[in-house]
């Protein structure tokens, strides 16, 4: 569990860490647009929750999930990206 839990708190700020357009290509240049960034948010959180069903089915059965599930663990992941927020457009200095 711990584990999901530390793979989402870094995989929620890596959009906020990087200029590339889904961690492939060269970097965009100013910056990429908040968009984007919210884009390969999404991305992230369904990489991680691929990951977490992953172990789930290892260790056993999979439980179901209603959309309740699904409504806390990206308002989770949303505040999990608040940090990495922070940085890029809060404290971050430029010029």
């Amino acid at each position: 569990m711990w584990l999901v839990i530390l793979l989402a708190c870094v995989a929620a700020n890596l959009p906020f860490v990087s200029n590339r357009l889904f961690f492939v290509g060269p970097p965009r240049l100013p910056s990429k647009r908040l968009v984007e960034r919210f884009a390969e948010l999404v991305l992230m959180y369904f990489i991680v929750g691929a990951v977490g069903l992953l172990l789930e089915k290892r260790a056993g059965q999979i439980a179901p999930q209603q959309w309740e599930f699904y409504a806390v663990t990206g308002t989770l992941f949303v505040t999990l990206a608040f940090p990495g927020f922070v940085y890029r457009y809060l404290l971050r200095r430029r010029g």
